[in-house]
C-alpha cells in the first residue's frame, strides 16, 4: 500500500503547519508530518527527536500519529508530553536531540492546532516545510525500527528558568496563562520564585473560558490589569496558548508592547555585550531601533517571523532579538529561542536590579503616536502582487522605502508600512508619528497606494498608542 500524503494547500505555512483539525489537519496528516520529518531528521544522519503537545483538546492524538510517523523513520523519541512550545525547545536542546515537533495551535481559536520543528539546533520554516510536502507526496520516507519512552522534563526546565533569575527585591507579580500551556509550569516556577505571586487561569483548559490567549490584543489583557490594580502588583505578565511570547503591565496598568520589551532588554544585554546587534521586525517602533543605537548597540531591523528572527540571529551572532507580537529571543545566557516564562524572568529580575518600577524603564523610550496593526482581506495571490506594485510606484517617486519585508516608508512625519501576511490572506498596515497631524498624513499615504492598486482602503484605528 502506498504511504504517499498529499496536504490540504493550507496547511504547510511560512513558519509552521498550522489547520483546522479534521478539516485541513488531520490525524492522517500528522502521520504523514511524522514520517517525513524523521525521513529529513535520519537523512542528515540523526537518530533522535523530542515530541511535546500543548493544552488543546486534539493535541494528545495527533502528537500519538507523529509518534507513530517518527518511529517508522527508525528514530528513538523522546515523549515529553503536555507542557509549553518552549519546554519542548529547551528538552531538544538539552538532551543534544537531532529535532524536535511540538503540537501547537498556540494562540489560535480552538478549532485550530499545529506543528512546529527545530532541527538540530535551527528552526524549520520556509522551503524546508515544503520540502516536508515534497517528501509525504512521493511516500519516499525513510524506514527502520524506531522507539518512544516518556521523559519528564518539567523540573530540569524549571531549573534552568530559575538559574538566571538575578533580582536582589522581592516583588508583586501578577500571572496570567490565559488557561494555556504554561499553567503547570508557571505555577512550579513560582513556587520557588522569589516575591509575591498571583495566579490566574493557570488551569490548562483547550477550550479558553477566559478570554483568547493572545497578549498582543489589549482587550485580552482586561483580567490581568484588574489583578494589578486590585492587589497592588508591580508587573502583571501574561502569556499567549503556548507560552512562546509575552505581554507585560506595568504597575499604572499599562501595556509594555513587545518592542518596548526588546527596547528593556537591550540596555541590560548590551552591558555583557558592548556594540552587540539587536534585531527587531519591520513592525517595530522606530524608538526601539534609535534605542539600540544610543545605548551602543548595532540595530538591525528584519523580517517578521520568529523562524527568521531566529535564523538571523544565529547568521549574526545576535544576542537578543524580538518583535512587536511578543517573541522574544535571547541568546545571552539562554539559548537563542523564544520563551516567554524565560522572558518573565528576565524581565523580573531586571525591574528588581533597577530600584525602580517597569513604568520608569518604560518611560525611559520618547513618546510617539501610532496605530494598531490594521488588517483587511487581500487575496492570497493578490497581496504579493499589491506590495511589489506599491514598491515600484515609492521606488519611482524617489521614496525613501525599506523592503526587507514588505515597504516601510520613511517620511518627516515618521513612518508607515505594508507588508502581505504570511499565515493569512491579509495585508497588514501600520503607521508612527510624533504627533497626531503627522500620524493623519502618513495613514492618508497609506490609503492613497492602496486605492492606487485598486483596493479598498483599511478603516484605522485612532492612533494613542504611545512608544508602542
Amino acid at each position: 500500500m502506498s504511504l504517499a500524503h498529499t496536504f490540504h494547500p493550507t496547511l504547510l505555512r511560512e513558519y509552521d503547519i498550522r489547520g483546522i483539525v479534521g478539516t485541513t489537519l488531520t490525524t492522517a496528516d500528522a502521520r504523514a508530518v511524522g514520517r517525513a520529518f524523521g525521513t529529513m531528521i535520519v537523512r542528515k544522519g540523526g537518530t533522535t527527536a523530542c515530541i511535546g503537545y500543548d493544552g488543546r483538546h486534539s493535541s494528545p492524538e495527533l502528537e500519538e500519529a507523529l509518534v507513530d510517523g517518527l518511529v517508522s523513520t527508525g528514530l528513538r523519541v523522546t515523549r515529553i508530553g503536555l507542557g509549553p512550545t518552549p519546554m519542548l525547545y529547551f528538552a531538544t536542546r538539552d538532551r543534544e536531540a537531532d529535532g524536535g515537533i511540538m503540537i501547537t495551535g498556540s494562540h489560535n481559536p480552538p478549532e485550530y492546532n499545529g506543528i512546529k520543528m527545530m532541527l538540530g539546533k535551527g528552526p524549520v520554516y520556509g522551503a524546508m516545510i515544503q520540502e516536508l510536502g515534497a517528501i509525504a507526496a512521493a511516500g519516499d520516507y525513510a524506514t527502520g525500527a524506531g522507539s518512544a519512552e516518556r521523559v519528564d522534563v518539567q523540573d530540569a526546565y524549571v531549573a534552568r528558568l530559575l538559574k538566571d533569575y538575578d533580582g536582589v527585591r522581592d516583588l508583586k507579580i501578577a500571572w496570567d496563562a490565559g488557561n494555556g500551556a504554561t499553567g503547570e509550569i508557571l505555577r512550579r516556577l513560582t513556587a520557588t520564585l522569589p516575591g509575591e505571586h498571583i495566579l490566574l487561569f493557570d488551569a490548562i483548559d483547550g477550550d479558553f473560558p477566559n478570554h483568547h490567549p493572545d497578549p498582543t490584543v489589549e482587550k485580552n489583557l482586561v483580567d490581568l490589569k484588574k489583578a494589578v490594580a486590585e492587589h497592588g502588583c508591580d508587573i502583571g505578565i501574561g502569556f499567549d496558548g503556548d507560552g512562546d511570547r509575552i505581554g507585560a503591565i506595568d504597575h499604572l496598568g499599562r501595556v509594555v508592547w513587545g518592542d518596548q520589551l526588546v527596547a528593556i532588554y537591550a540596555a541590560d544585554v548590551l552591558k555583557s555585550h558592548p556594540g552587540a546587534t539587536i534585531i527587531a521586525d519591520v513592525k517595530a517602533s522606530q524608538t526601539l531601533f534609535d534605542e539600540i543605537a544610543r545605548l551602543g548597540g548595532q540595530p538591525l531591523m528584519w523580517k517578521t517571523g520568529h523562524s527568521l528572527l531566529k535564523a538571523k540571529m544565529a547568521e549574526t551572532g545576535s544576542p537578543l532579538a524580538g518583535e512587536m507580537s511578543g517573541h522574544i529571543f535571547f541568546a545571552d545566557k539562554w539559548y537563542g529561542f523564544d520563551d516567554a516564562l524565560y522572558c518573565a524572568v528576565r524581565l523580573i529580575g531586571q525591574v528588581s536590579r533597577s530600584g525602580g518600577p517597569l513604568a520608569a524603564l518604560r518611560d525611559r523610550l520618547p513618546e510617539v503616536i501610532n496605530t494598531p496593526e490594521t488588517r483587511f482581506q487581500a487575496d492570497e495571490e493578490r497581496k504579493f502582487q499589491v506590495v511589489r506594485e506599491v514598491k515600484e510606484r515609492l521606488k519611482a517617486e524617489g521614496a525613501q522605502v525599506n523592503d526587507i519585508d514588505g515597504v516601510r516608508v520613511q517620511t518627516p512625519d515618521g513612518w508607515w508600512l505594508l507588508r502581505a501576511s504570511n499565515t493569512q490572506d491579509v495585508l497588514v498596515a501600520r503607521a508612527e508619528s510624533s504627533t497626531q497631524d503627522g500620524l493623519e498624513r502618513l495613514k492618508s499615504m497609506v490609503v492613497a497606494q492602496l486605492e492606487a492598486s485598486g483596493l479598498e482602503a483599511p478603516s484605522f484605528e485612532n492612533g494613542g498608542n504611545a512608544a508602542h
